[in-house]
């Protein structure tokens, strides 16, 4: 469960280091994010080399929780680390960079973020 002031690992090579989540996208007051919602995120540290800078607002699609998720077929799955992919924007759902590291959820694909998926070199 995400909510707002949680800090994020990017699974991405955009060039951000940690996110600071500052708006869960998705209803009014909504207090947690799970895995496929969008939320809205400032840069908090970032690689000198890369495209997203400091102190930056940056909308990201969250793909790993710590939170465990429970699944249609009754199982359960749970990730090391909060993390999260930097989208362009909310409408064509494509990512910015363009590597994935580390797994995704495979509910991220029946979300509509196939690109994502499709980048990513584990999905579970």
């Amino acid at each position: 469960m995400i909510q707002l002031r949680s800090i994020l690992k990017p699974a991405d090579n955009v060039g951000a280091k940690k996110l600071r989540v500052i708006g869960i996208h998705g209803g009014f007051k909504r207090r947690f994010g799970r895995i496929g919602d969008i939320v809205t995120c400032s840069v908090i540290q970032a690689s000198p080399a890369g495209n997203i800078k400091k102190g930056e607002k940056v909308k990201a699609v969250i793909v790993r929780t710590r939170k465990e998720i429970s699944r249609a077929d009754g199982s359960y799955i749970r990730f090391d680390d909060n993390a999260a992919v930097i989208i362009e924007n909310l409408k064509n759902k494509q990512p910015l960079g363009t590597r994935i590291f580390g797994p995704i959820a495979r509910e991220i694909k029946e979300l509509g973020f196939e690109k994502i998926v499709s980048l990513a070199s584990e999905v579970y």
